[in-house]
């Protein structure tokens, strides 16, 4: 239903209950009527303890955000006494309810809804959100209801910033959902002591400073060999994806466990994909001098190709750190984003050479002419001249290096692209 809505593929889907752990938010359009989607877990309302608790206390947060509260039962399995408990719930809350009959594709109205009229929620819809039957005419009247309850203006929801989108990404149960929730002063997220509470990318629109961000908690990456369950392997993949579109990555690292095979494996796809990094070392408050001299020296030792990025000692849970952190994820962001103009490009190009010329390959010395800007996010730098197939891998680092150096861009990785003109010769000279 989430999906259908949202018009994306934002929430995992999967014949599983309990798959949804946190509040999911999603942006959809019927015409020229934009409005926000809460998706949220699977609501245990008399849940005392575990993790069904923490999803409960989301879905709770989630119905007292919303203007409209859509309360989605089974029409194939019917009635069930745990859609009465939640009726009791919602009830309760004071929010405008509409009872919305799922699954009720090719069966008569009158047979999948009958049951549910006990629940006293008034005139059920029936829908089908899977093959998208009345959900049109559905959205329809939510807005209508939305609008009736709250008549402010349509034109508020329409430009919504989503501002710098930061990722968080690391093991399991490394503190990314409490450093979010640090963050933002609320639980927002679950942040339970059990690897791979988060299954899903958890988008979140959050204002820090007068700055707009979007923070991306993420499922835990586990090595290829633990990831058993179907679930998880979904997780994965949208974790990836996650890093892929964000503008800024903030890689967690837990300072009570050593840096492992798969902290170097996701510092490695971040890299890969370009994205601007910064490097959070968690639950740094709980060690011992020596402890952290030694996690220091771990940690240069295994990311020592993560040299771009500035690294921070904070505990997400003391909220120690905190703000350093966010000013690297700013510069890194400005670094990765940057504008450098030809002629600045070309005379920093031109001091390397000045410096130290390339190796010659044979008889042949390659000419590094002029420089311009190929992309951000990350800064490609294109080089043109003669004879840069001869230019070695040692150089190209020599070049980045200097051109990082001579424009402060910390925090984002560097692409280096040579470029070498035709010869107009070559054709005589092969006669």
């Amino acid at each position: 239903m989430f999906n259908r809505l949202t018009r994306s593929r934002d929430a995992l889907v999967a014949d599983l209950p309990g798959l949804t752990r946190d509040r999911h938010y999603g942006e959809g359009r019927v015409g020229e009527r934009p409005f926000l989607v809460i998706d949220t877990g699977g609501f245990e309302p008399v849940a005392k303890e575990g993790i069904m608790h923490q999803m409960a206390l989301q879905t709770k947060q989630a119905v007292a955000e919303a203007d409209i509260v859509v309360f989605l039962v089974d029409g194939r399995q019917g009635l069930t006494p745990h859609d009465k408990t939640i009726t009791d719930f919602l009830r309760k809350s004071g929010r405008p309810v509409m009872l919305v009959v799922n699954k009720s594709e090719g069966m008569r109205y009158t047979a999948v809804v009958a049951d549910f009229y006990e629940l006293g929620l008034g005139e059920p819809y029936s829908i089908s959100s899977a093959h998208g039957d009345g959900v049109a005419d559905l959205v329809e009247e939510a807005l209508d209801l939305a609008f009736a309850q709250r008549p402010d203006d349509p034109e508020e929801l329409e430009k919504i910033e989503h501002g710098i989108k930061l990722a968080l990404v690391g093991r399991p149960n490394v503190g990314k959902s409490t450093l979010i929730n640090t963050l933002l002063g609320e639980e927002r997220v679950i942040a339970f002591d059990m690897p791979g509470t988060t299954r899903d990318s958890i988008e979140i629109p959050f204002e820090r400073e007068g700055k707009q961000y979007t923070l991306i908690d993420t499922a835990g990456i586990r090595r290829r060999g633990k990831v058993f369950e179907a679930i998880e392997k979904f997780s994965v993949v949208k974790t990836l994806q996650s890093i892929s579109e964000a503008n800024v990555v903030v890689l967690m690292l837990d300072a009570q466990q050593d840096i492992s095979e798969q902290d170097a494996h996701i510092a490695g796809f971040v890299l890969e994909t370009g994205r601007a990094l910064v490097i959070a070392v968690n639950k740094w408050d709980g060690l011992r001098t020596d402890e952290r001299d030694e996690i220091k020296i771990d940690i240069d030792r295994k990311l020592d190709f993560l040299s771009f990025a500035k690294m921070h000692f904070i505990s997400a849970l003391k909220s120690q750190g905190i703000a350093p952190l966010m000013k690297s994820v700013e510069a890194a962001y400005a670094a990765a984003m940057c504008n450098l103009s030809t002629p600045k490009l070309t005379r920093a190009l031109i001091e390397a050479v000045e410096k130290q010329e390339p190796r010659r390959k044979g008889s042949i010395r390659p000419k590094l002419r002029y420089a311009h800007q190929g992309g951000m996010n990350p800064p490609v730098i294109v080089i043109h001249g003669n004879a840069l197939d001869a230019v070695g891998e040692p150089y190209k680092r020599y070049l980045e290096k200097h051109f990082r150096d001579t424009f402060q861009l910390v925090g984002t990785p560097l692409r280096i692209e040579l470029r070498t003109g035709k010869n107009p010769f070559a054709k005589t000279q092969s006669k």
